[in-house]
């Protein structure tokens, strides 16, 4: 456990050089699995990009004495590597794979800038520079692959016959059904590890409307003659256990966890927008207007996670035993 904030801070900028790699990893896979050549030049693009993000970090650390964590680069390759994998096994790869990027992207954005508060606190000002270089960096890709939303349904859904469209849109709102049951279960672990009386709030309020949200889903599921998934809502919940367990062994939980949160509000915020997408397509209004609806509060609830970050820094510094 890091006993000073310049400690932290290099435990702080470790985290981001293993999420670099596991973003490289992701990148040098995805244009081949894109499934269309404007959404394979985004990540072309950003790859070139990541690579300079890792190259940034590295020195960072070199030059204020400490190393990247070798233990931690390697499982987050893997990782990486088990994700492409996992999209590319999907019927729908082009659609799972953006909104996963999506996601990472908020992700990286969350961790660099909570990298850059840490960085403030410890008046390191190369740090706080280089975390809001590389912060904005993300925020354009992910603006980037917001843009992508339309050509990844249309790729997704390119060898689907019209008249199947309406099973395919089943399998998505099977999906959310899925993604909402992980969502609750880390709401559910959310106040205990908040480390932070605001933040438990937002937690407890986001469960409540997550759970209004599922059950939207399902509604609309029955109302198609269709069903949730239970394999795959039982797959989501044990991730979301696994990952209640990471925070736990982590002793900064409240920053990496609101960090983790705001990335999958993203992911439902990408997941809905497509779901949205197959929905027009299948002539479904009802499904468009639950997805409308749904986007709006996730949208919401990740600005008031964001609102929340210095709360976050403070709660993760006071939770190993730093006084900024």
């Amino acid at each position: 456990m890091a006993t000073t904030l310049d400690e932290q801070l290099n435990a702080y900028l470790s985290d981001a050089h293993s999420i670099e790699e596991q973003a490289l990893q992701q990148l040098r896979g995805a244009p081949d699995a894109a499934g269309d050549p404007q959404i394979a030049s985004v990540f072309r693009e950003h790859l070139a990009e990541t690579e300079g993000h890792e190259r940034s970090v590295r020195e960072r650390l070199e030059a204020r004495g400490a190393d990247t964590s070798k233990l931690k680069d390697m499982l987050m390759r893997v990782g990486g590597a088990g994700f492409l994998l996992f999209a590319k096994a999907q019927p729908d790869t082009p659609g799972k794979l953006v909104a996963h990027a999506y996601s990472y992207e908020h992700m990286e954005l969350a961790a660099y800038d909570l990298l850059g508060r840490v960085a403030e606190r410890a008046d390191d000002p190369e740090t706080v520079e280089l975390a809001q270089r590389i912060r904005d960096e993300e925020e354009q890709m992910a603006r980037r692959l917001e843009g992508c939303f339309d050509r990844a349904v249309e790729a997704s859904l390119r060898d689907v016959p019209r008249d199947d469209l309406g099973e395919q849109l089943n399998k998505y709102l099977a999906d959310a059904h899925a993604i909402e049951a992980q969502a609750i279960q880390l709401l559910e672990k959310g106040p205990d590890l908040a480390g932070d009386p605001e933040l438990a709030r937002l937690y407890e309020e986001h469960l409540a409307q997550t759970r209004e949200q599922q059950r939207l889903v399902q509604e609309r599921l029955d109302a198609r003659g269709g069903d949730s998934s239970t394999l795959k809502d039982l797959a989501m919940r044990a991730g979301a256990l696994n990952w209640g367990t990471f925070f736990q062994t982590h002793p900064d939980t409240p920053g990496k966890l609101a960090c983790f949160a705001y990335a999958f509000e993203h992911l439902e915020i990408a997941g809905y927008e497509e779901l949205k997408r197959v929905a027009e397509q299948a002539g479904d209004r009802e499904t468009v207007l639950v997805a409308e609806r749904i986007l709006a509060e996730e949208r919401e609830a990740a600005a008031k996670l964001y609102g929340a970050f210095d709360r976050a820094v403070d709660a993760a510094l006071e939770a190993v035993g730093v006084t900024a």
